[in-house]
């Protein structure tokens, strides 16, 4: 238990109050502030206002160290205090160890609460001047190991100090090499010399990073050619995989970002297999998705003779497994957090990250516990290292090397680009941050490396959405547009109003599939039957396979139901499926002829080797582009021998037809930085703007949709094809010829009765097409009389002014059957 041993002596006068200090937006950098200022002061803002606490456990009463606990989290912190000026200081923190400003929440409470005690202000504003000399490692925008000497520092060692040290008293990395023999002959001085921890950390990073390069290009002359890589594995490498193993072998740790498909996970070990042999490693984490537990096991089967363990089952099953003996130790993220000291005691030599987009958001608890898995060398392996946003990539980055992006919000500074209202617009010199990964990052491309890689096929069938279908569609879609309505004019939702959205979002794509997946009862849709008539045409080939991905697991129900009636055997693998059986499931899949689809959730859409299929279906459209590329990826990869033909089911005139669009835009900043792709990509405002403007963009800015009416016994139409979608919908469509009016002649020019109730019909014709959300039918060139509020998305009537002679004989003819009721 912490104790407040700093607790503030009482004032002998009473003293005015000090004026209020001035406070600073944690958003907005005031105009004469540089950045790093502004950091700094909201550090020293923020600070003192938290309840940590604080224990001194060094020997002096201000100059000492201190133990800082966060209650909150749990997290203690030690922190070394020498003075007020930043950099005089040290903090175990993340923060302080990359921000480069010197100073960090937990030094500046430590000061605060420092200054409340007697005589404390006024030594702090003198500095720290020990008898004793120092050796400190300093963090800014680069770290250097600084000597400073103490008041009883002799000559002698002042002498040694300057054959080592620069004259600003910073050991220069050349010298890295002779500081051991420093500290040897400095300890025969007789003076007392303290030297940090974090400095022989530091030292011996560098030392270990200059012989692994030395030790890899001695075993590996010749590069992939070297004889090496002869019986490294049970299998032949590419030479881009021997590439990938040399490159992270020599890094320590890296991050291996190629696409989908081209073997990440055999790179890996073979990695491993180096540093086993030529760098000592005897313990290797991996940590995996829990999906791909047993594929890993499979894959390292397969690779290497090497020894592993799954880690799995309750806490006392998974502590037994992480005492036995075994080389690979295979865990999923969920289990890290519970599991870190387990982990530590075990004292992994390298830890290998596979589908490590699941740390890209730093603030989750899966991030921060993996981030706290300490190891020598780290492989992280992910095709998507960078989906959204640029702090996703902030954040994998960190694990490999903290200091690699330096300061976050220096980082974000010099890459975002900001409007009058400083909001992210965009983000530049993505090509800069390329090379700056370039010493940790190995990225390659299918279209690179393996042209005899089978073609992919895309292709869009656009299906009609029936009338109960549109009817769930727009009803929700008039929730969302009232919610965009006010976010437009307050740029601002509620909690309750974001749930709302997220909720109408999700009813409206859920919609585009089948009403079954709202109300569990009815089965109102056509991608079900159009799946089924796919798969009769594609299954005649004796050994095609096909995957099919759907978000939602009713919607595999219903697919369940038409898979049943056509007798053709399948597996069902998603997230509520155990470990233990996922296994089963996907060697079934892969040996089986007689089961021919693997119907699929997001689960199976990450990490599972299915290249033995060659169809890939999409029954409904991600958000996320990286979503969808990881699920193609399963089948079209290394090892693939046909052509992949994938089929994306879109409902037409809907909520997924506008996604696509997004698609395109979303992948082009991962491209700018992974891929040389274009140095600036432009984007709409903050994260909550950036959304609410796709949502608009996905909600309102869609082709008319085609509402399909079909009896119970008539089978559905055939997919629309992209073309025909796209003439369908094209401005330059004649419009459908108008039938004649008896006789040929105008009806309101024959009988005001007739122009009256054919207007009146017409009204309703399109009010009942507009409550549906379809086209009205057209009578001739007649523009439609409703219309949808851009900004609202609200439908309204636009009612055309007839002539004077139409309405003065209809307001005749109103009038006469007036007067006849009344008499």
């Amino acid at each position: 238990m912490f104790k407040h041993d700093l607790s503030p002596q009482p004032a002998e006068t009473a003293k005015p109050k000090p004026p209020a200090e001035k406070r600073f937006s944690r958003t907005h950098r005031p105009e004469d502030m540089s950045l790093e200022q502004w950091q700094t002061a909201l550090r020293r803002q923020f600070g003192p206002e938290q309840k940590f606490r604080i224990k001194n456990v060094g020997d002096q009463k201000v100059f000492s160290h201190f133990r800082i606990l966060n209650p909150q989290n749990g997290n203690t912190y030690r922190v070394a205090i020498r003075g007020e000026r930043p950099g005089e200081n040290f903090c175990s923190c993340p923060d302080f160890t990359t921000n480069a400003l010197g100073t960090c929440k937990h030094i500046e409470f430590a000061l605060s609460r420092l200054r409340r005690v007697r005589g404390a202000a006024a030594a702090l504003r003198q500095g720290f001047h020990p008898p004793y000399s120092e050796i400190f490692l300093q963090y800014g925008a680069r770290r250097q190991v600084r000597f400073r000497q103490g008041l009883d520092c002799p000559p002698a060692l002042q002498r040694l100090a300057r054959k080592h040290f620069d004259d600003d008293g910073v050991l220069p990395p050349s010298a890295f090499g002779g500081f051991q023999e420093f500290l040897a002959q400095a300890s025969a001085v007789g003076h007392e010399l303290r030297c940090h921890e974090d400095v022989l950390s530091f030292i011996a990073e560098v030392h270990d990073r200059d012989r692994r390069k030395e030790v890899v290009n001695r075993a590996f002359p010749s590069g992939i050619h070297s004889a090496g890589f002869k019986n490294l594995l049970k299998v032949d490498l590419y030479d881009y995989q021997k590439e990938g193993a040399l490159f992270a072998a020599r890094a320590g740790r890296c991050l291996i970002g190629d696409e989908m498909g081209l073997g990440k996970t055999i790179q890996a070990i073979a990695a491993a297999q180096i540093m086993a042999k030529h760098l000592g490693v005897e313990r290797v984490l991996v940590i995996c998705p829990t999906s791909l537990k047993h594929q890993w096991e499979r894959e390292l089967d397969r690779f290497t003779d090497r020894s592993k363990t799954v880690i799995s089952g309750l806490r006392a099953r998974r502590e037994e497994a992480y005492k036995t003996e075994s080389f690979y130790k295979i865990t999923n993220y969920e289990t890290v957090h519970r599991d870190l000291d387990l982990i530590q005691a075990w004292s992994p030599d390298l830890v290998v990250l596979d589908e490590a987009q699941r740390i890209k958001n730093w603030s989750t608890r899966t991030a921060r516990s993996v981030k706290k898995v300490i190891s020598p060398y780290a492989i992280v392996l992910t095709g998507t290292p960078l989906e959204n946003r640029l702090e996703e990539l902030v954040s994998i980055v960190q694990f490999v090397d903290q200091h690699r992006l330096g300061p976050t919000f220096r980082f974000l500074a010099d890459h975002q680009m900001l409007d009058e209202d400083g909001k992210v617009v965009g983000y530049r010199g993505l090509d800069h941050i390329s090379q700056t990964l370039s010493p940790i990052l190995i990225r390659r491309r299918k279209m690179q490396v393996l042209k005899q890689l089978p073609p992919r096929l895309e292709k869009h069938f656009f299906v009609p959405m029936t009338p109960q279908q549109m009817r769930h569609h727009d009803e929700n879609r008039e929730v969302v547009a009232r919610l965009v309505a006010k976010w437009r004019r307050y740029r601002f939702l509620s909690e309750a109003d974001q749930r709302r959205l997220m909720i109408a979002l999700q009813n409206m794509r859920m919609s585009c599939d089948s009403t079954y997946l709202l109300d569990h009862e009815t089965d109102f849709g056509t991608k079900a039957d159009e799946l089924a008539t796919l798969l009769g045409e594609i299954l005649e080939q004796p050994d095609a396979k096909v995957v099919v991905f759907s978000q939602w697991l009713r919607m595999h129900e219903l697919l369940e139901r038409r898979l049943r009636q056509r007798q053709c055997d399948y597996v069902l693998f998603h997230g509520g499926v155990e470990t233990s059986h996922r296994k089963q499931l996907i060697d079934r899949f892969r040996e089986d002829d007689r089961c021919r689809a693997f119907l699929s959730t997001d689960a199976g859409g990450v990490g599972l080797n299915l290249q033995h299929a060659s169809v890939v279906v999409n029954m409904d459209i991600p958000w996320n582009p990286a979503v969808l590329e990881q699920r193609i990826g399963r089948v079209h990869r290394l090892g693939q021998s046909r052509a992949v033909r994938v089929v994306n089911f879109v409902a037409q005139g809907t909520i997924e037809q506008g996604m696509l669009s997004l698609l395109k835009f979303k992948s082009s900043l991962a491209a700018g930085i992974l891929d040389s792709g274009q140095p600036e990509v432009f984007l709409g405002g903050s994260r909550l703007k950036r959304f609410m403007e796709s949502v608009e963009t996905a909600t309102t800015k869609i082709p008319a949709p085609a509402v399909e009416e079909q009896p119970a016994d008539t089978a559905p139409e055939r997919p629309v094809s992209d073309r025909e979608a796209e003439a369908e919908a094209s401005p330059q469509r004649p419009p459908r010829a108008a039938a004649p009016s008896p006789a040929g002649a105008p009806a309101a020019a024959t009988d005001p009765w007739a122009g009256l109730l054919q207007g009146g019909l017409s009204l309703l014709e399109q009010l009942a097409a507009g409550a549906r959300g379809g086209a009205a039918p057209s009578a001739g060139p007649a523009v439609s009389l409703v219309r949808r509020d851009e900004s609202t998305g609200e439908s309204y009537l636009r009612l055309p002014m007839p002539s004077p002679e139409v309405l003065d004989r209809a307001i005749t003819a109103i009038a006469g059957l007036l007067d006849r009721f009344r008499k």
